[in-house]
C-alpha cells in the first residue's frame, strides 16, 4: 500500500511554509539535503558567484563551517514561519552577510531559481514518489517568499520562468575560473570525509557523476563516463525503490542532528552563525538560540 503524503488537504497558497517544512522534515529530508547541497555547489561555476566566495577564504579555509552554517540557516529560515522570530533572525543573518559584498540581482536570482529547480529536478529522477502539484507550487511560493524577504528584485512568478532563467544564466555563464575551481575542490574534498575514508575516491567519482557535461566543463573536471554514471544513478533510484516500501517517518529528520554537521556540538546561536564582516557587533541579546541541540 502506497504511503499517504503528510501534506495532503493543505493549501499551498496558504499552507506552503507548512507543506515545506512536512516535506523537508518527513516526506524527503534526505532528498532535500542532497538537492540543495548540489543545487549550490552549481552556483560556484558562474565565475563573479565562485570568484567572490573564494576571496572571503571561508570555503577554502573554513569549509565545514561554511557548509554548517549555510545548511542551519536554511533550516532556521525553514523552520517555523519565515516571519517568526527564529525565521527573521536567520533571514536577516543571511541578509547581512550578503550586504557585506557586491553582489548582483541577477546573481541573487540565479540562486533562488537553483533552489526551485534543482530539488524538483531531484524528485523527478531520484524521489522515492513524485511531488505533488500542489507540494511543487508550495515550494515555489515559500522560495518565492523567502526571495521577498532576501530583497530579491524581479522574481519569476511560476516554475517554468525559474526553469528557464537557471538554463538560460548557466548557458550565458557558466565557466572555469581558478577561484569557483578552489571552492568546488574544498566542498568536494569536505563532501568525502561525510563517509569511511577508505570510500573518498568512490564518493568524488559518485559527486561528479552526477554533475551535467556543461557543470563538470565549467570546473574543468573530467567526464566520469557512462559506467559511473549509470552505477550512480542505479544507486539513487535503487535507494528510491528501497525507501518506498518503508513505513511512514515518525520523527523528524532535523539537519542540525545530522552527523555531517560538527561545529556546534553543544548547540547554536543563530544570530552568530556565518561571517561578519571586521568590528562588525554581534548582539547576542537579540538572538535566537538553540541550546544543547547538536548543530
Amino acid at each position: 500500500m502506497a504511503k499517504k503524503s503528510r501534506t495532503a488537504g493543505l493549501d499551498p497558497e496558504t499552507d506552503f511554509q507548512e507543506i515545506s517544512r512536512l516535506l523537508g522534515l518527513y516526506e524527503f529530508p534526505w532528498d532535500t539535503t542532497q538537492a540543495l547541497s548540489f543545487a549550490l555547489f552549481r552556483t560556484y561555476a558562474v565565475p563573479s558567484i565562485g570568484r567572490l566566495l573564494a576571496d572571503t577564504h571561508q570555503f577554502t579555509e573554513n569549509t565545514q563551517k561554511r557548509y554548517d552554517d549555510t545548511a542551519l540557516l536554511l533550516e532556521d529560515a525553514a523552520i517555523e514561519d519565515l516571519d517568526s522570530p527564529r525565521g527573521r533572525t536567520a533571514v536577516r543573518r543571511i541578509n547581512q552577510m550578503h550586504r557585506m559584498y557586491d553582489i548582483s540581482n541577477d546573481d541573487m536570482r540565479y540562486v533562488l531559481s537553483t533552489f526551485v529547480v534543482i530539488p524538483r529536478r531531484w524528485n523527478q529522477e531520484f524521489g522515492w514518489r513524485q511531488s505533488t502539484p500542489d507540494e511543487q507550487l508550495a515550494a515555489l511560493r515559500y522560495y518565492q517568499a523567502l526571495g521577498k524577504r532576501m530583497g530579491i528584485k524581479d522574481i519569476p512568478a511560476t516554475y517554468e520562468e525559474f526553469e528557464e532563467l537557471l538554463d538560460t544564466y548557466e548557458a550565458e555563464h557558466f565557466g572555469y575560473d581558478e577561484g569557483g575551481r578552489a571552492v568546488a575542490d574544498s566542498t568536494l574534498d569536505l563532501l568525502t570525509t561525510f563517509y569511511p575514508r577508505p570510500l573518498a575516491p568512490l564518493i568524488r567519482v559518485f559527486s561528479l557523476s552526477l554533475m551535467e557535461p556543461h557543470l563538470l566543463e565549467a570546473f574543468g573536471y573530467p567526464e566520469p563516463g557512462r559506467l559511473p554514471r549509470a552505477l550512480s544513478r542505479g544507486a539513487l533510484k535503487a535507494r528510491a525503490r528501497f525507501v518506498a516500501l518503508l513505513p511512514p517517518r515518525r520523527k523528524p529528520a532535523y539537519v542540525r542532528d545530522m552527523p555531517r554537521i560538527k561545529s556546534y556540538p553543544h548547540g547554536f546561536d543563530a544570530a552568530t552563525l556565518g561571517t561578519f564582516a571586521p568590528g562588525c557587533p554581534v548582539h547576542h541579546g537579540a538572538a535566537e538560540s538553540v541550546e544543547g541541540t547538536k548543530a
